[in-house]
């Protein structure tokens, strides 16, 4: 991921300089700064979510009722 963002980086920067766009200039810094520090958009230790998917909640039923419109 360093590298996908540092090569988007250094292409938002080019894009930027050659047509005096200041936006692509703002993206170019943040994917550098990012590439630059190894951060991401959550943090060096990215985002402190369990990928195994806790089932506390698995005695609740959810009940659906049908409603149905009168033409």
């Amino acid at each position: 991921m360093r590298i996908i963002r540092l090569v988007a980086g250094v292409y938002f920067a080019i894009n930027a300089i050659k047509t005096h766009d200041t936006i692509s200039g703002v993206i170019a810094v943040f994917l550098l700064f990012q590439a630059i520090t190894n951060t991401g958009c959550c943090g060096v230790s990215g985002c402190s979510t369990s990928p195994v998917k806790s089932d506390t909640n698995n005695s609740t039923e959810i009940e659906f009722e049908e409603i149905k419109q009168k033409s």
